[in-house]
């Protein structure tokens, strides 16, 4: 196994770092924070993790899982910021090295060989294949969770080619019936909770929300004052607005209050 805090040829050298908690993953992995768990082999611990991805000084690519989910939230807070920050978790914080990463990087640590994945270990975790980001060549969960995530972060960009009188009609036509079920699916979370991590809430406006909620075949987007985008598995490419009207606003705030968010999360 890696040791992040070596100074020697097995040290990691760290290229990045994601959070794993119920309020904050990469939803590439998953529409749920447990989902997400699994495509890892770990325990959904209400805590969650700390991802920390590099290679050793083969080259080889491996996925630190460290239990200090707060040194990885500053890394990755003083980065964004354009600030240094030495990431090296202790070992007692670390729960498991994987080999592979589960997420594209197109980065690589200087002075040391290509990215490969490691030569299989029996006596590491059974000799489990490596790990590799999901399949997004083709659309489908992943590719349409990525599209999601991609309108959150321009919300303003894709709202923009939106006309602002867009309201919410009763669709009875395609595509528009299938939003509309996504919609009764993300309504029906209300009265059966989901698993965490199926909605989600982070902030946009001192007085406004970004919701994101997934389920099978689905994900929707939406400011909590303004209107929601649809993507479906079904629908490859398509994005589907849901315009205010009289019923997205009620269902919008009541997700709100039903979400997990990044601040709640020790």
């Amino acid at each position: 196994m890696p040791d992040a805090a070596s100074e020697s040829d097995d040290a990691l050298y760290v290229l990045t770092a994601v959070l794993l908690t119920p309020a904050q993953f990469p939803s590439v992995l998953g529409d749920d924070y447990p989902e997400a768990c699994a495509a890892l082999g770990l325990e959904p611990y209400a805590e969650g993790y700390g991802l920390v991805l590099g290679q050793d000084g083969q080259g080889a690519r491996w996925t630190v899982v460290t239990e200090d989910v707060a040194l990885v939230a500053c890394a990755i807070a003083a980065w964004d910021c354009g600030m240094e920050y030495d990431l090296s978790p202790e070992e007692r914080t670390i729960a498991a090295a994987l080999p592979g990463w589960p997420l594209a990087l197109a980065v690589s640590a200087p002075g040391v060989p290509a990215p490969h994945d490691p030569e299989p270990d029996p006596e590491l975790d059974g000799g489990r294949a490596p790990l590799s980001p999901p399949d997004t060549s083709r659309w489908g969960p992943a590719q349409r969770r990525l599209g999601a995530d991609e309108i959150a972060l321009r919300w303003a960009d894709w709202r923009a080619q939106v006309d602002a009188d867009v309201t919410f009609v009763d669709p009875g036509e395609r595509p528009h019936g299938k939003a509309r079920r996504a919609l009764e699916e993300a309504r029906a979370y209300l009265d059966s909770p989901p698993p965490p991590g199926r909605v989600r809430s982070a902030f946009a406006t001192d007085s406004a929300r970004t919701l994101r909620a997934d389920g099978p075949g689905w994900s929707l987007v939406a400011r909590t004052d303004d209107i929601a985008f649809v993507l479906l598995d079904d629908e490859p490419g398509e994005v589907l607005p849901v315009g205010r009207g009289p019923e997205l606003p009620g269902l919008l705030e009541a997700l709100d209050e039903l979400a997990v968010r990044p601040d709640a999360v020790a």
